[in-house]
């Protein structure tokens, strides 16, 4: 057998190490020693145990801004090479931590700054809500309260929307790839408008599938607006940071999702006063103008035939005017009156639909044949009024 170089060796070691799984993705307790910044601003330092020491470098373009304290135990990410020049092993670090955080916590800590740094988490990238959504896709448990309180929220504050549910799992080891999929699943869906991502309050474990790397990334490249509400108010996800408006609850995201369908038609009643109120002030403006005009033409005709003439002249042009401006006002009503009708429940009754409730479940909307079992009592209330009937 021919002799190899010693730079062949360097290399063929530094090649078995760096291919190794377990040694290119490893978690490292111990002290640190020997820490100095060099000129680029790289940090080179060892990791030291009562039995054993480690040669380590952080290179900046990792973590920027951490140091590395002497004497301090720390908690490292990163994997092992050999470093060629010399053919010393090293431990090349990409993520450091004082030991006290935890290694869970310091997992969670390098994925968060790894994403921030990619940009998924940009509050400039976070897209605008829209106004008046009429398709709203929901990522939850279909057994929770959280589905429950959304279309609770919805069907009081903004029930012109529809609805459409992706079932996932929220909790345990299979939740994240659930999760997923029920994101790609509502992503494939062209008219969706938003979407929620939502789950019920319960211990900081429970709500680990959130901070998982694939669901952040789902969140983040969703083609639509996100809204998350996960766990309660002190709560904060990953997917949280990832998505365009993050709510304190379930409740809450679907409060962040729609508008006040009450507040709306106020604001187009009001809008439609305005306008009337501008024609009429118009019109009396055009009035005025039409008498202020006519007594000109009175004090300079050089005859009453000939001030009579330009008068009715003068007079038919602004008629003609006023007429226009009339008809143009009239048509900008008319619109307003149609876009307040379409809001308005008693047109949608109007057209042969009702509305049905369940009497004997505090009046509670029936929206699926199952919602009215046999024996249910029913309100059905239609355009000129209501009648009660039982299912039998």
């Amino acid at each position: 057998m021919e002799p190899i170089r010693v730079s062949q060796l360097v290399y063929l070691l530094r090649d078995m190490l760096e291919g190794s799984e377990l040694l290119s993705d490893l978690w490292v307790s111990g002290e640190a020693a020997d820490s100095v910044r060099s000129r680029p601003g790289h940090r080179y330092f060892s990791l030291r145990d009562g039995e054993g020491m480690l040669r380590a470098v952080l290179f900046r373009d990792d973590m920027p801004e951490a140091e590395v304290p002497n004497g301090e135990r720390v908690l490292a990410h990163g994997r092992v090479s050999v470093y060629p020049r010399r053919g010393e092993l090293q431990f090349v670090c990409d993520f450091i931590r004082p030991e006290g955080v935890g290694i869970e916590a310091a997992r969670l800590e390098q994925l968060r700054e790894r994403l921030e740094r990619e940009g998924l988490f940009e509050p400039s990238r976070k897209r605008p809500l829209p106004a008046y959504p009429r398709r709203i896709g929901v990522v939850t448990s279909t057994s929770g309260a959280a589905i429950r309180d959304v279309r609770d929220v919805l069907a009081r504050r903004w029930p012109l929307a529809e609805l459409v549910v992706a079932p996932a799992l929220v909790q345990g080891e299979q939740a994240p790839a659930s999760i997923v999929a029920a994101l790609r699943a509502l992503a494939a869906d062209e008219t969706l408008d938003l979407a929620l991502v939502v789950r019920g309050g319960g211990a900081a474990g429970d709500l680990a599938a959130f901070n998982d790397e694939g669901v952040v990334r789902a969140v983040f490249g969703f083609p639509a607006p996100v809204v998350t509400g996960i766990g309660h108010e002190t709560d904060t996800t990953l997917a949280d940071f990832a998505a365009d408006v993050r709510a304190p609850t379930p409740s809450a995201a679907a409060e962040r999702a729609a508008p006040d369908a009450a507040e709306v038609a106020d604001r187009l009643a009001a809008m439609q006063r305005t306008m009337a109120l501008r024609a009429r002030g118009r019109i009396r403006e055009g009035a005025a103008l039409l008498r202020n005009l006519s007594a000109e033409l009175r004090h300079a005709a050089p005859s009453p035939a000939r001030a009579a003439e330009r008068a009715a002249a003068a007079g038919e042009r602004v008629r003609n005017a006023l007429a226009a401006r009339l008809v143009a006002e009239r048509a900008a009503l008319d619109h307003v009156a149609v876009r307040v009708a379409t809001l308005d429940p008693a047109t949608t009754l109007a057209r042969g639909y009702a509305v049905v409730e369940r009497i004997d479940r505090g009046r509670r909307v029936v929206r699926r044949v199952g919602d009215a079992g046999s024996g249910a009592r029913l309100a059905v209330s239609v355009s000129d009024g209501a009648f009660w009937a039982e299912v039998s």
